[in-house]
């Protein structure tokens, strides 16, 4: 029977729908085609437009290396370093990628601060005019925490720049040291056997554990690495000298997951002399930077590898954080060694109402983001009843800041009867710590492996003036990299 026959009324009109379908979804192309090259159009009249902006104001006064990234609607045209303005100034990298543009802070940011960064002559790669955009943040006021010895037992506490309502955040009975990283504290106590331990605790001193260690002995020089939740130390056995070989060995190990108890590695100090006098982590990286017992300075990465001599030296005085250049102390002067390419260079000649400044000098503790500004204590000593460089008693101690060009400002000054222990610089740059010992006449030390006067007082200055900011009891401020050095 043949298939051909009349169309039926059903059959035409399904076929007049399908026409009258296809017809409408060309239709609707057509006009969503049209509103697309128009909105284009429009995108490309426009320039560039923000869609995201992304920024941890927490992060970026805490650490070096927070970014401020803003996304935009179409691909842009690579940025330069001048088409970046940041108020207050500070020290960045700008990077461009596709549609995202951001800077990188090299250096914390100052606390309790706005900040203004703003884009100019930003051009998306599908033409259109140039955009300027502009965004603010604010960054929150620092916390810190000091150590407070006392007969009746030890605190951490937790307080802010003006010292109100300070938080006991761990107590025990013996606490020789604590170091912060950014998710821990660390802190090194003596068990009632006087063996070390190293207990780590969250920031609010919550979930506390045992750190291993590389056996039953003591620790000293705690220090943590500015990234990684990496910490170090130099560790002696017990019974050195009845059996025990181990003496101011260097070891690091990671708090990033201290629930795993990691063993600490040793670091491979090369030579026949493996004890480390002083050492320290070089900020922004993963090298470490060690001084031997017999005097030489070696630089290599976190465990030992690949040394590089450095010379000889006798202190470590400091690595500023986003600075590759060391202050070293040799037996008859101080240098300045960029860690980069081991080039030397002497320090500059601190100078103030035209003259050099006089006295004896301290240790010198590099500022953030320079090239060769620091902090230094010079103390003019009294010969014979009359005030000059040479033999004689202090005569008091005057804290400098020193530019760059070696001009000093002054900011703090002690009289005869206290001692200056320690300088510590905030990681942004903006305070100096000073840790104090008043009246050494009569104050004195306690009987803890890392000794300390009885009284201590940690003075907080402004860099930019010597303003001062509050004066804390305790010691060990939580931006200190190194603890106080056993005799200034």
């Amino acid at each position: 029977m043949s298939t051909d026959g009349p169309v039926t009324r059903r059959a035409y009109a399904r076929r007049r729908r399908g026409r009258a379908f296809i017809g409408a979804f060309t239709a609707v192309l057509g006009v969503l085609a049209v509103l697309g090259l128009a909105g284009a159009a429009v995108g490309s009249a426009q320039g560039p437009r923000v869609t995201a902006v992304h920024v941890d104001p927490v992060a970026a006064a805490s650490a070096s290396g927070a970014r401020l990234i803003v996304t935009m609607n179409q691909s842009l045209h690579t940025l330069k370093p001048e088409q970046v303005h940041i108020t207050p100034a500070t020290p960045f990298t700008v990077d461009t990628s596709g549609r995202g543009m951001g800077v990188r802070f090299t250096l914390p940011l100052y606390d309790d601060t706005e900040y203004t960064v703003r884009f100019t002559d930003v051009t998306g790669l599908g033409g259109g005019p140039a955009a300027r955009v502009t965004q603010t943040f604010r960054t929150p006021a620092l916390a810190v925490y000091l150590l407070q010895r006392n007969p009746v037992g030890d605190s951490i506490l937790r307080t802010d720049l003006t010292g109100s309502d300070p938080v006991p955040v761990l107590r025990a009975d013996h606490i020789e040291d604590f170091r912060a990283t950014s998710g821990h504290l660390v802190v090194s106590t003596l068990a009632a056997t006087g063996a070390a331990r190293l207990i780590v605790t969250d920031l609010d001193g919550r979930h506390a554990r045992d750190l291993p260690l590389p056996g039953r002995g003591t620790i000293a020089g705690l220090q943590t690495a500015d990234r990684g939740e990496l910490i170090g130390y130099t560790f002696s056995d017990a019974d050195l000298g009845r059996g025990g070989t181990r003496e101011s060995r260097l070891y690091v190990a990671s708090v990033k997951d201290a629930a795993a108890r990691t063993a600490p590695v040793a670091v491979d100090v090369p030579g026949t002399e493996k004890r480390v006098a002083d050492w320290r982590f070089v900020p922004d990286s993963d090298s470490i930077l060690v001084l031997t017992y017999d005097g030489r300075t070696l630089l290599s990465g976190a465990t030992g590898a690949d040394p590089t001599q450095l010379g000889t030296g006798a202190a470590i005085d400091g690595i500023a954080r986003g600075s590759s250049v060391a202050v070293i102390q040799r037996t008859t002067e101080i240098v300045a060694i960029d860690l980069s390419d081991g080039t030397e260079s002497d320090l500059v000649t601190a100078t103030a109402d035209g003259r050099a400044v006089p006295g004896h000098l301290g240790q010198v503790i590099p500022i953030p983001g320079t090239t060769g500004a620091s902090v230094r204590p010079y103390t003019v000593l009294d010969v014979a009843g009359g005030s000059g460089g040479g033999q004689g008693v202090p005569d008091g101690t005057t804290v400098f800041r020193v530019d760059d060009d070696g001009a000093a400002t002054p900011l703090l000054r002690l009289p005869p009867s206290d001692a200056l222990l320690q300088t510590c610089i905030s990681p942004s740059g903006r305070y100096a710590a000073l840790t104090i010992a008043p009246e050494t006449v009569t104050n004195t030390y306690d009987d803890y492996l890392m000794p300390m006067p009885t009284t201590v007082r940690t003075r907080i200055v402004q860099l930019a003036d010597g303003a001062p900011v509050h004066t804390f009891s305790g010691f060990g401020i939580s931006w200190c990299q190194v603890p106080p050095p056993l005799s200034q």
